[in-house]
């Protein structure tokens, strides 16, 4: 009978037992005696201290596993005794998460005491089968004017925010997560994935002062982590969303901050396993990898994942490899724009570049397609004609083009929008519209109804009716 010691729940093989022969930065191998390997994924320790924690990755020639470090490096030592967990990595799901933050392992990050009596269960899961996925065109409101009226995403589908540094992915996402959660009849689940600690903790403290918490959970792998755990809190996130969609049959918003740094882990960690790179350096199994993680992120008949994501752009270039594999995924884009953002008008979107799968009349409706569709070209048109007025000026257009380029930049402006997130730093108190009066308001701006109104009265505010028009 296996000699086995066991807790309530990681029991540890004896049986499979092995030895660290090297440790080459987040990569261990482990060597075993002939025909005891442990599985993929599986997780393994060490009897003397069991804060080790190696995850099995691929497999070497004589009887060696290459493992994922989970732990810190200095734990480890060559000689080091290791052994079989039997099980891939484990969290805590369900209710008892809610209003939580946690890590990797399920280990409490907010001082408050451990999640003892929540179901456990592997972060590694199959997607959705083609028959079990729904879909819905029920569009979601963000509140959030321009995303509403050029990027509007459904019900059980994916948006990205997609940009460079600095250009104010996260404070859109976390503005969504303060509109949409507290008029959200489901739960939340915030996947942390790389990303600075001071604005985890922000986060956090923003969804306990607009009591949206307790309706939410946090897994965090922040920069400081090593690449392996960034790599795989991604999973973990997914794991918990997937539980509540499918055992508790609820309707989830899935937040993903960023998966931009979920595809650098992977190739942080590949360089170390010596795998030969594609495309730019990036992991041969890019695509793969990003396919396996947003596959799982599905709508089904009992309950749905809607995902908001951030998606960084190295170099603010949108035609790198990562960037263009995660928007096939994506239902929405929103692209962030650094010569936007330099001119102040927040939020940096840029709206001839942004777009939705949902722009269909059939989805949208007559008004807001027809608005939506009028906009996109008169944008255009805009955009060519702001060259002629840096050069000439604008009183050189034509009648028909100077009205036409005026109501441009109106729209443009009343785009534009005090947020929530933002009120200390901005002094301005934010605002949420509902999109039927966006879509009114710019019909009406469309119609020539502000004509008589300075295009700079239209910057930062709400709605229409603050500047006492009254739309029809």
């Amino acid at each position: 009978m296996a000699k086995t010691k066991s807790t309530k729940s990681s029991p540890i093989n004896y049986d499979i037992v092995g030895t660290i022969s090297a440790v080459l930065d987040q990569i261990v191998l482990v060597s075993f005696p002939s025909g005891t390997l442990p599985e993929q994924y599986h997780v393994l320790t060490s009897p003397e201290n069991q804060k080790v924690r190696l995850e099995v990755f691929s497999y070497h020639r004589h009887n060696t596993v290459a493992c994922l470090s989970l732990s810190s490096a200095e734990l480890l030592y060559r000689g080091m005794k290791i052994v079989s967990t039997e099980k891939p990595l484990i969290i805590p799901v369900g209710e008892k998460t809610l209003g939580r933050v946690l890590n990797l392992f399920g280990e409490p990050q907010d001082e408050k005491e451990p999640i003892t009596d929540a179901p456990l269960i592997p972060i590694y899961h199959s997607p959705p089968t083609y028959r079990a996925i729904q879909t819905s065109t029920e569009v979601i409101e963000t509140g959030i004017k321009i995303i509403d009226f050029f990027s509007p995403f459904p019900r059980g589908g994916k948006i990205g925010f997609v940009g460079g540094a600095g250009v104010g992915k996260t404070v859109l996402m976390t503005e969504l997560l303060r509109n949409i959660t507290g008029k959200h009849e489901g739960v939340s689940v915030f996947a942390g994935i790389g990303e600075r600690i001071r604005e985890g903790h922000e986060l956090w403290k923003h969804l306990e002062k607009t009591k949206t918490l307790d309706k939410t959970t946090l897994v965090f792998g922040q920069m400081n982590e090593n690449a392996a755990v960034r790599f795989r809190v991604a999973w973990a996130a997914a794991a918990i969303a997937e539980h509540f969609r499918d055992n508790l049959k609820q309707n989830v918003l899935f937040f993903v901050d960023n998966v931009f740094r979920f595809v650098q882990a992977g190739s942080e960690l590949s360089a170390l396993l010596e795998v030969i790179p594609s495309e730019l350096g990036y992991q041969a199994t890019l695509e793969s990898e990003i396919a396996a993680f947003e596959n799982r992120l599905l709508p089904t008949a009992g309950g749905s994942i809607t995902s908001i994501q951030t998606i960084y752009v190295p170099a603010d270039e949108l035609t790198d490899p990562s960037v263009a594999t995660i928007m096939n995924h994506v239902d929405a884009v929103v692209i962030l724009s650094r010569s936007i953002a330099a001119q102040h008008r927040y939020p940096a979107v840029d709206p001839l570049l942004s777009s939705s799968e949902s722009i269909d009349k059939d989805i949208l409706g007559e008004a807001h397609y027809t608005a939506v569709t009028t906009v996109k070209e008169m944008l255009s048109q805009y955009k060519r004609l702001e060259h002629v007025v840096t050069i000439v000026g604008e009183r050189e257009l034509s009648g028909k083009d100077q009205i036409m380029y005026q109501r441009t930049k109106k729209i443009l402006n009343y785009l534009t929008q005090p947020l929530f997130t933002t009120e200390l730093q901005t002094g301005r108190p934010g605002v949420y519209v509902p999109k039927e009066q966006t879509i009114v308001d710019i019909t009406g701006i469309i119609n020539g109804q502000v004509d008589m109104v300075n295009a700079d009265q239209l910057l930062n505010i709400g709605s229409l009716s603050e500047l006492g028009i009254i739309n029809k």
